[in-house]
């Protein structure tokens, strides 16, 4: 059996925000237990990037909309056929222990990170490139030398006023992807177009290719309209555009 790639897209610059979040908080899942060094280098990398992404102000207001919104829409669903009670109510209980552990959070999220002076140091040199050498952070070098157990209490403090939001961005998209319906398309020439409903707004496009084709999709789209172009992986050199008829997987995520 071939191997499925799914390629997201997001429609609107909050789910923009959420996607590249959810991206760094992965980065940062994977490496902050591992004991190397060169993972927890990594896990810092990847907070920082949280860190600067959520030091716009209305990220934490933007959580909170969507987590009341979903919220609302779960709530008209509870009299509905075919609608499993417990599971429902067990969602709404996730949302209401997210909507309650971001609004605990003093201040903007991510505030804990941003103002620490040590990660300020590192963030500084890390905007000039392969400045974080020993030689220029010498207080990172040593701090990567002691043991894990040093290494993930200043984690955990960190990362305080992060996870509210960590597990309520987790939470909206798990809802947004378990919306869509998959149907299968055929771009000829190895395009497609089509445009959305304005009464349901999408919020992702999920694209799936077998691996096997050794393609990929370029997506451009907003609220009304997408495309898909799809573009030959050259194994050196610019990709090239594909202009042969191409089946994939389409889903619009809209909750």
């Amino acid at each position: 059996m071939s191997t499925l790639i799914t390629y997201e897209h997001p429609l609107n610059e909050r789910i923009r925000t959420f996607l590249r979040l959810e991206h760094q908080f992965g980065q940062l899942d994977h490496f902050i237990h591992q004991e190397d060094p060169k993972a927890t280098r990594a896990a810092i990398a990847a907070l920082l990037e949280i860190v600067s992404i959520t030091a716009r102000a209305d990220v934490k207001n933007d959580i909170l909309k969507e987590l009341d919104r979903h919220s609302g829409t779960l709530n008209r669903m509870n009299n509905q056929r075919g609608i499993d009670p417990q599971a429902l109510e067990q969602v709404l209980a996730d949302m209401r222990r997210a909507i309650e552990a971001i609004q605990s959070i003093p201040g903007p999220i991510g505030h804990t990170a941003r103002e620490d002076e040590f990660l300020k140091g590192i963030a500084q040199r890390s905007s000039i490139p392969g400045a974080t050498c020993s030689f220029d952070l010498p207080h990172f070098h040593h701090w990567l030398t002691q043991p894990s157990t040093v290494h993930q209490e200043r984690f955990d403090s960190w990362l305080h006023d992060l996870r509210p939001a960590m597990d309520g961005v987790r939470l909206i998209l798990m809802l947004i992807r378990s919306s869509g319906t998959s149907r299968r398309i055929l771009a000829e020439g190895g395009f497609f177009q089509e445009a959305l409903d304005a009464q349901l707004p999408a919020q992702i496009l999920r694209v799936g290719i077998d691996a096997e084709t050794g393609i990929f999709p370029e997506i451009s789209g907003h609220k009304n309209r997408f495309s898909i172009r799809f573009m030959n992986a050259e194994p050196r050199g610019r990709a090239s555009q594909h202009n042969e008829d191409v089946n994939f997987r389409l889903t619009y995520c809209a909750f």
